[in-house]
């Protein structure tokens, strides 16, 4: 058992929460408070109502997803209401982080990705919101060989845009949906760009501009830090955890 208090602070200070930007509608950080006690993690990429309702049949008194609450909706009806009724009954918190866990040196989203790709030299890559939202690296292997390491990492098909080169030298990283970000991505030298998804000019965008892209899934691609942050609380903290899989195919 651990104090919800010690929790979120502890999580604030390790993911910087008041450092790094993010979109109004994110609101990272406690979103929905519980009685104060934790004694079971769950991690989810979003903050469904599907989620909601698997966490209390498992359970789970402290939820953190990388999707939170507010993005879709704020007024309490309709789904929203569900939601947080169903939290309140069963005592879930949910604790949100979305840029911050995307950018963590050590449990983001992003460098997570970049290992299990074996890139190598990863340095900071395309700015956004004063600050570095992916990282690149070097790679040399071919377009073929670097998809099938992704779907291996994913679990799941990738689309390729093969409008770069066979033989890819430099990869640029940014989970979730930075498909329209190509042309920025191009302009700071890399030949592959491994998002989750984009808009359909994006595709045609990167054949004009010479550039591969890989697009992983939005949902696959952003898995990857809530689990290694509920692991690694699990282990400070002497908790249990599990993850709440609900893939969306995007």
């Amino acid at each position: 058992m651990a104090a919800l208090s010690k929790l979120t602070a502890y999580l604030a200070e390790y993911l910087s929460l008041g450092k790094v930007a993010d979109y109004p509608q994110a609101h990272n950080g406690l979103q929905l408070e519980n009685s104060g006690e934790v004694k079971r993690l769950g991690a989810a990429v979003d903050a469904c109502e599907t989620v909601l309702r698997e966490a209390a049949a498992r359970g789970v008194d402290f939820l953190l997803v990388h999707h939170g609450l507010y993005w879709n909706s704020v007024p309490l009806v309709g789904g929203m209401y569900r939601k947080v009724r169903c939290a309140v009954a069963h005592n879930i918190a949910v604790y949100s982080a979305h840029l911050p866990l995307d950018v963590h040196p050590e449990v983001g989203n992003n460098v997570l990705l970049a290992r299990a790709l074996g890139l190598e030299q990863l340095e900071p890559f395309l700015m956004l919101k004063g600050q570095a939202s992916g990282l690149a690296g070097r790679c040399a292997t071919g377009r073929a060989e670097l998809a099938a390491r992704l779907e291996l990492a994913v679990g799941g098909r990738v689309h390729v845009c093969p409008g770069g080169p066979e033989q890819v030298r430099r990869v640029g990283v940014v989970t979730g949906g930075a498909g329209s970000e190509v042309a920025r991505a191009a302009a700071e030298g890399v030949d592959t760009f491994i998002t989750g998804e984009g808009p359909h000019w994006s595709y045609t965008l990167a054949e004009e501009l010479g550039v591969n892209v890989l697009y992983g899934g939005h949902y696959a691609t952003e898995t990857f830090g809530v689990k290694a942050l509920a692991e690694h609380l699990s282990v400070r903290f002497e908790l249990p955890w599990g993850f709440i899989d609900h893939p969306t195919g995007l």
